[in-house]
């Protein structure tokens, strides 16, 4: 491994989530606001993801107001605080650039159910793993 791949998985943040086009997000970003320092949390729908291992980022599409706004964050960025997957949405395409277009229920996006309710199932299996150890005794 040479020096340049050791700084590169130094520098990757140790838990991320899986991110598609489609899904539903809300990142936690840090603003420095002169001496200050807060979170501003961007809610939104993932319209791209590019790039890969440290330099891998994505574009997280909402509309405020009857405005569309974009941004595009880093994934293993330091100003990154978490991002919180809500939805798994059901696309076919890697790009979303057609929801600029769309308005209202147009841009809308179907769920992945199946992917949720194996996350939901696994999420049950590590909070209780003593479901079955314990039998009632026949007398």
């Amino acid at each position: 491994m040479n020096v340049i791949q050791q700084l590169e998985k130094e520098q990757q943040k140790q838990k991320v989530p899986a991110l598609r086009a489609g899904d539903t997000v809300r990142v936690h970003a840090k603003v420095v606001e002169g001496t200050r320092e807060r979170i501003q949390v961007f809610e939104g729908t993932i319209i791209r993801v590019t790039g890969g291992g440290l330099r891998q980022n994505f574009t997280v599409r909402r509309v405020t107001h009857g405005v569309g706004v974009e941004r595009t964050f880093m994934i293993h960025s330091p100003r990154i605080d978490k991002i919180d997957v809500l939805r798994h949405g059901d696309v076919r395409q890697g790009r979303l650039y057609y929801l600029r277009g769309k308005v209202g229920r147009a841009a809308r996006i179907r769920e992945r159910r199946r992917l949720v309710a194996e996350d939901a199932d696994a999420e049950e299996a590590e909070q209780s793993p003593e479901t079955e150890e314990e039998e009632p005794a026949e007398s």
